[in-house]
């Protein structure tokens, strides 16, 4: 596979009106010592370049597993498989690995090529809190005061599709049709299988498929703020506290 930083300096500078369907995309995916950002650290990351006119053969991927100085909680390493002992053998600096996963994300969106995970919020708060913990630059000065571009997979789906069923990654892919390229709960998997959903969503779902670089964020956020309402609306029949968050 090609180099990431390479692959990306020769990416193209994406116009505005490049609808999602024929985007570039920066697939991020993260695995976590638990789910607090601020708190938690990044363990395990990946991130991967797609060109949408080669799809996988002209994909360029990042790994690393980091070590984040604080202990797994069991939870997230009975998720993820990581365990105390083998990240301090094998995980590298967390200022060496958040630097450079901050840096080509930069780059990517000095190119308006969106960053794509599934539920996004989740990984980009948690590199958020990674880049404070270890007083590295934020990222909304390394963009220049301007807007993160980001695809959340998630929200799109719980948009347009009226589905029943749980929404977890590994049943939407196979909602969807994608294969894994490996287990879920693996970050390079995980990257893949988020990246791999844009292509029959916006295949089955034109709108979506028209979306704009321009419009996208924009579109996301009214439609979590309609998902969210909704949702709201379900938990006071059941007497419950509503989701009171933004998205992005």
């Amino acid at each position: 596979m090609t180099n990431l930083k390479e692959a990306l300096d020769a990416a193209p500078v994406q116009e505005a009106d490049t609808p999602l369907s024929h985007s570039w995309l920066l697939g991020f995916d993260t695995e976590t010592t638990g789910v607090a950002a601020g708190r938690d650290a990044i363990v395990s990351a990946t991130l991967m370049l797609r060109d949408p006119q080669s799809a996988h053969d002209g994909d360029a991927v990042g790994t690393w597993i980091i070590n984040p100085h604080r202990r797994m909680s069991p939870g997230a390493s009975k998720v993820n498989g990581f365990t105390d002992a083998f990240l301090a053998q094998h995980g590298e600096e967390p200022v060496d690995a958040i630097e450079r996963i901050a840096a080509l994300i930069a780059l990517a969106q000095s190119k308006r090529i969106p960053l794509l995970a599934y539920n996004a919020p989740f990984d980009v708060r948690m590199l958020a809190g990674d880049l404070d913990r270890w007083r590295l630059r934020p990222m909304d000065e390394r963009l220049d005061g301007r807007t993160m571009l980001v695809v959340d997979p998630l929200l799109i789906d719980r948009s347009i599709s009226r589905r029943s069923g749980r929404r977890t990654l590994e049943y939407t892919a196979e909602y969807y049709g994608v294969e894994p390229s490996g287990d879920f709960h693996d970050a390079t998997a995980d990257t893949i299988a988020a990246v791999d959903l844009i292509q029959p969503m916006t295949t089955l779902y034109p709108q979506v498929g028209h979306i704009t670089l321009e419009g996208l964020m924009d579109w996301q956020r009214n439609a979590y703020a309609t998902w969210r309402d909704s949702y709201n609306r379900w938990l006071a029949g059941r007497g419950k506290a509503p989701v009171r968050d933004n998205w992005l």
